[in-house]
């Protein structure tokens, strides 16, 4: 692109970025494979709308972050791209679909949760898997879509030399002819990727929020738990999202990628970081999961060392007791953190009842 980084911008730009990288990749990494892990096994027993989201949700963070080490590879040599040409369109068409994945299914969630809420009854009777398949299937289709179609005609434009060169920036610098295609198509992405689904989201959950707030016999866990899930949602939108999305549209204007759009980038790794939040919210399996998890490596923890934080031995303590009079070690601890889900009779059935699956 013609604003091209000097050597001294990438020596000041490398650091912040590649410890975004890092971090992104060392915490979101295991805790979107334990996710993965566990929305698998629930859908192979029992399917239902929001693990089939969420879990095509996870699966677009681990794309992300399967080619994550690449970008920085890139970022450590200064944004020059060190491996094969033929790897730069590959993965950053993963990682920029990703990214638009992430919003199409962010706001699946949202809706799902919203029709839950708002129609309990009539969204039990007509709520099936294979609505949520396909949705998954028309999400991948849109994003995957639209990022090949400019990642690959782009790369392989003539007159290109990512095409034939190693060793270059790889979507750093874009010639005349390569940014006539390249601004308007990010707007498109800016207004139908992104806005759109973001505006959705918000209003979802708006109303969700508005709808329990009515409803005096909502439990206050009920209430906290979706009041957590909007604002992870909607922190994920405007902290990991929005600042790239509108460097479309300032590029579009300016007629050119402005200058700070590499730090923006970057931040949309934080995505894979903020997605383990909203599973936390929204599925009691993953809440059990993360909770199960976290008390092994506390009681492994303890095993090792009497530095351990007196919460985690103390819940370790607590489940060792119960486990040896015959209760349940860790099936009250979820119901600690965010609220119990009891199954109640379909008669009886509330909206506040529907916020996990």
């Amino acid at each position: 692109m013609s604003n091209s980084f000097t050597e001294s911008e990438n020596m000041e730009k490398n650091p912040m970025v590649l410890i975004i990288y890092i971090i992104a990749f060392i915490v979101g990494l295991p805790c979107n494979l334990l996710a993965c892990y566990s929305f698998l096994s629930k859908v192979r027993r029992k399917p239902v709308p929001i693990d089939i989201l969420l879990l095509n949700l996870t699966i677009s963070d681990l794309f992300l972050l399967i080619f994550l080490p690449f970008k920085m590879a890139e970022v450590a040599l200064a944004f020059t791209w060190p491996l094969p040409s033929l790897l730069c369109p590959l993965a950053n068409f993963f990682f920029y679909s990703s990214i638009y994945i992430s919003t199409l299914f962010l706001m699946g969630v949202s809706i799902e949760r919203y029709l839950c809420i708002a129609y309990p009854v009539k969204h039990k009777l007509n709520r099936r898997p294979t609505y949520a398949k396909i949705a998954s299937l028309f999400f991948w289709f849109l994003a995957c879509s639209h990022c090949g179609c400019i990642v690959f005609i782009v790369h392989y434009l003539p007159g290109s030399s990512w095409s034939h060169t190693d060793n270059v920036t790889c979507y750093h610098h874009f010639s005349p002819e390569q940014l006539v295609i390249v601004l308007p198509f990010r707007l498109e992405l800016f207004f139908v990727l992104f806005l759109l689904p973001f505006l959705i989201t918000v209003t979802c959950y708006v109303n969700v929020i508005r709808i329990l707030n009515s409803m005096p016999n909502i439990k206050p866990q009920k209430r906290q738990r979706a009041m957590g899930l909007a604002v992870a949602t909607v922190l994920n939108f405007t902290l990991a999202f929005a600042p790239y999305n509108i460097s479309h549209v300032v590029g579009f204007v300016l007629k050119k990628s402005p200058s700070w759009r590499t730090e923006t980038f970057c931040l949309t790794s934080l995505n894979t970081v903020l997605d383990p939040i909203i599973f936390f919210f929204s599925s009691s399996t993953i809440r059990r999961t993360f909770t199960e998890c976290w008390i092994g490596i506390c009681r492994k923890f303890r095993n090792h060392t009497s530095l351990c934080c007196p919460c985690c031995c103390k819940s370790c303590r607590d489940n060792d007791k119960k486990g040896q009079t015959g209760e349940l070690s860790l099936g009250n601890i979820p119901s600690i953190l965010a609220g119990s889900s009891t199954p109640t009779p379909f008669a009886t059935l509330e909206p506040s009842m529907t916020l996990d699956e």
